[in-house]
């Protein structure tokens, strides 16, 4: 079982810290446990209630009527309110506590919901990205169980590989071609994934090689299929500076090709890169850069 920080459970739910410390002592809704030298904690039960609370408050319903509620009772509730709502946020909050409770039924359905209403690519950008986004930040430092990432990650893994899976593969006679990776030692692949669905369904032929690619291999099939573009996407194998001697590195070895880059180690850098490279901030910059 995962434990959590009160600041941390700030960044998973968007409430204040000072506003959940008021609803403790004012309604208890919350009863942390705490360290030798009294410093709250709160435990996988504590978030589930807490993402609870939030979406039944979103709702319109009164902290205080929320905290006579069971645990069991506010679930319901909350499966009640959510079945009818389109709402990312919404969407998202029960993720985190589908992710949380393991529960693959709940997060396929809410997924599923979401992509029904609004469609694939829509659902990935307004609510699986920012799902991540939201948790990122608290696997990085080990305060998630690492656990839930694998068995989220997973989970939403199947569902681009059916995607990518039934979008056609372009003729390799007369057509763009793009080489996409991760450099060595970086393994946060889902995002690579879904850049690599919508740059298919351009029309490019797609070479992709996946998760820690070594640099030497990167030049061998560059020099085997002459790509007229490089996509990468660098999350954490490499701190700041080593960002930028990287993407230098790239430059100055595939000066051919554009270089296009993601990630969230390159959305962090201030880094100029070099004018063959472009920073992609966004899914929604593909249909840009990648025209039929």
């Amino acid at each position: 079982m995962a434990s959590y920080s009160i600041k941390e459970l700030e960044k998973l739910s968007g409430i204040k810290a000072h506003t959940i410390r008021i609803w403790e002592k004012r309604y208890g809704i919350l009863k942390p446990d705490r360290t030798d030298t009294n410093i709250r904690y709160y435990c996988d039960n504590d978030l589930k209630r807490l993402l609870n609370i939030v979406i039944l408050n979103r709702f319109g319903i009164k902290i205080s009527k929320i905290a006579k509620f069971s645990d069991t009772e506010m679930s319901n509730k909350v499966m009640e309110l959510s079945a009818d709502t389109s709402s990312p946020e919404s969407s998202i909050e029960n993720l985190v506590i589908a992710m949380v409770e393991l529960d693959e039924f709940k997060f396929d359905k809410i997924l599923s919901r979401y992509i029904m209403h609004d469609g694939f690519e829509n659902a990935v950008i307004k609510v699986i990205f920012p799902f991540f986004n939201q948790i990122g930040i608290l696997w990085q430092t080990g305060s998630i169980n690492p656990v839930h990432e694998h068995f989220v990650s997973n989970l939403f893994r199947q569902k681009l590989m059916v995607a990518i899976d039934n979008v056609n593969v372009a003729d390799s006679k007369n057509v763009e071609k793009v080489v996409m990776f991760l450099p060595e030692g970086e393994y946060h692949e889902l995002a690579l994934l879904f850049y690599n669905y919508l740059v298919k369904k351009t029309g490019k032929l797609v070479y992709y090689l996946g998760s820690s690619v070594p640099f030497e291999d990167l030049k061998q099939i560059v020099s085997m299929v002459n790509p007229n573009y490089l996509f990468l996407s660098i999350t954490s194998s490499l701190n700041l500076n080593g960002v930028g001697k990287y993407i230098k590195r790239m430059s100055e070895t595939f000066p051919s090709q554009k270089v296009f880059v993601t990630g969230l180690q390159i959305k962090e850098s201030n880094s100029i890169f070099p004018s063959n490279v472009v920073k992609v901030s966004s899914p929604l910059d593909i249909g840009t850069y990648f025209k039929n």
